[in-house]
């Protein structure tokens, strides 16, 4: 069994997770398809639009017990977020050969 890598005085860290992240995984997958199918996406800039999407939305992180409270984002929220990471990526692109 692999050793987690975030632990803290014993504690494993590794089940905490942001729950917007498979929300804005399975929506970045329709907004790219809808209004950006005509653009080649390289491997950074997906991960580029994802993490930013993510720091744009407000955080929801939840362990194992947690009691979830309804305060969920709506799909437009994240759509819009989406939208405008990615319009902030494709005007300032990372290119890992420096162009």
């Amino acid at each position: 069994m692999a050793k987690p890598n975030l632990v803290v005085r014993g504690v494993d860290l590794e089940n905490i997770r942001n729950r917007n992240e498979k929300r804005v995984a399975k929506l970045m997958n329709e907004i790219l398809d809808q209004y950006y199918e005509d653009f080649i996406f390289e491997q950074l800039d997906v991960e580029d639009i994802y993490a930013l999407t993510l720091n744009l939305l407000p955080a929801r992180y939840v362990q194992r017990g947690t009691i979830i409270l309804q305060n969920r984002l709506s799909d437009f929220e994240i759509k819009s977020k989406i939208r405008k990471a990615t319009e902030r990526v494709l005007d300032n692109p990372t290119r890992v050969d420096g162009y």
